[in-house]
């Protein structure tokens, strides 16, 4: 064997060792990052390592990161809605008595976007996660806007931050004020949509309006920059269609009740009595649910939860 197979031989040797080892710190790196708990000195030790332990991998750890706050919220996620849909049969292997929590998940979306500050994703898609209503998410728009602001110290030119904190204020706190401020300071920016300018103006005049609402999920599933963020705002914007469609078989309904002095039980009364053609569906195609006298969407349906009852408020 000449110099430069032996050479080659040795490289190759190597280069197999060091993928190897890189594999199983990975593998290892993701079994020890904790999630049934909120163990403050766990996650403290985890951030440390992440800091001090990753290297030159800073943005393989920074996906890793990532991966596990998307299975984390996730499988929280699901569980949550299972329990506020039929709380009398909890997944297997949990109990009624234990809590469905989320405390976890800013943690992992802040040690992700610390080792990668340039994550576009994390921040914009972390935000939605944190800011999602339960049973949807934790129902923490305050830390929504903390992990954006944190975005905006390393990309400061970014527009797209300002108007997801716009809209966190907007939809999830309902303060429109700071809603339209977030929007103007994004609109100042070079580069900048012309369409951000006028939102802010329309959230300033028409705060809480659902056609407001409306726009603001549109501009969103338009601007999204992944396939996951634009299916979560095209879900938003059916769920503010399925609020127009069920105040409008409502007011069938309640018409009905009146002119027959009897309580409408069930879509065949409507389809009998020539009010409707057929059993009306949401728009994802699940048939709505009528039980006495009022209509909701079924909750096998993915538009379940709405995010109000519609007619009860004039905020989205």
């Amino acid at each position: 064997m000449n110099g430069r197979s032996r050479g080659s031989l040795v490289l190759a040797v190597a280069a197999v060792i060091l993928f190897g080892g890189l594999s199983i710190w990975l593998q290892a790196a993701r079994d020890s990052m904790p999630l049934a708990t909120s163990d403050n000195e766990t996650l403290y030790v985890t951030e440390r390592a992440a800091g001090r332990g990753v290297f030159t991998h800073r943005l393989l750890a920074a996906d890793l990161y990532w991966i596990r706050a998307i299975q984390y919220f996730g499988s929280r996620s699901r569980v949550a809605r299972v329990r506020q849909t039929d709380p009398f049969e909890p997944p297997p292997s949990l109990s009624l008595e234990t809590p469905v929590s989320f405390d976890q998940l800013y943690s992992l979306l802040d040690i992700s976007t610390t080792l990668d500050p340039r994550f576009n994703i994390a921040y914009r898609f972390g935000a939605i996660f944190l800011a999602a209503q339960y049973p949807e998410g934790p129902g923490r728009p305050d830390l929504a806007v903390a992990l954006l602001k944190k975005a905006l110290i390393t990309s400061p030119e970014k527009w797209q931050y300002w108007h997801d904190i716009g809209f966190v204020y907007y939809w999830n706190r309902h303060e429109y004020r700071q809603a339209s401020e977030a929007f103007q300071r994004g609109a100042d920016l070079p580069g900048a949509p012309w369409w951000l300018r006028s939102l802010a103006a329309t959230t300033l005049v028409r705060g809480g309006d659902r056609e407001t609402s409306r726009l603001l999920w549109r501009q969103l599933a338009e601007t999204a920059e992944n396939e996951d963020a634009r299916h979560a705002a095209n879900i938003k914007l059916m769920q503010l269609d399925a609020i127009d469609q069920i105040e409008r078989l409502q007011t069938v309904i309640d018409a009905v009740a009146a002119r027959t002095k009897e309580p409408v039980t069930s879509w065949r009364v409507l389809l009998n009595a020539g009010a409707l053609r057929a059993v009306p569906r949401d728009p994802t195609g699940e048939e709505y649910r009528l039980s006495s006298g009022r209509v909701t969407v079924s909750s096998q349906s993915s538009l379940f939860p709405l995010p109000v009852e519609p007619g009860s408020s004039p905020r989205p």
